[in-house]
């Protein structure tokens, strides 16, 4: 199922990226391509004020980014036109707080959830991913560990 979602207003729901940080977006796309990995899903990302406005160069085959120009529309805008050119309703999910986009998706019985709840969503993948990750990390041997000791001062250590 793939996702529409409203990326400012994604970014300002996630408690480590901020939105006055001149990276929030790239982050914001490293994330959701980790997601979409883990879902098999696909998902289309809008933010507001890009120069110029339209496809983004930062997109890939599951992550389409596409940025509002800031002097013809904004991403609200083009979140509301994109619902309402969607023929496969069901399949997709619509991620937003903002009560206009909500209502925009609910109208056209579109699933939707909030910006807070997918944040919940992606820190829950991020957290499982790096467990995955530490589980990968072969535990050093005893023979690494009294190297190591020896090298770095093992007596001083037991001092």
């Amino acid at each position: 199922m793939p996702y529409l979602i409203d990326g400012h207003n994604l970014i300002g729901a996630l408690p480590d990226i901020e939105l006055d940080d001149p990276n929030d977006e790239a982050e914001l796309i490293i994330r959701l391509r980790g997601f979409v990995a883990r879902k098999r899903t696909k998902c289309t990302v809008i933010f507001d004020h890009g120069l110029p406005g339209g496809a983004s160069r930062m997109s890939s085959r599951s992550v389409t980014v596409i940025f509002a120009s800031a002097r013809h529309t904004n991403a609200d805008a083009l979140l509301a036109r994109r619902i309402g050119n969607i023929r496969d309703v069901k399949g997709w999910t619509v991620v937003s707080s903002d009560q206009a986009i909500v209502a925009c998706a609910r109208d056209r019985r579109m699933r939707h959830i909030s910006a807070q709840a997918f944040a919940r969503e992606l820190q829950r993948g991020d957290e499982a991913s790096d467990a995955d990750h530490e589980d990968e990390k072969p535990a050093p041997s005893q023979n690494d560990v009294d190297e190591f000791m020896g090298l770095f001062g093992a007596d001083e250590a037991e001092e």
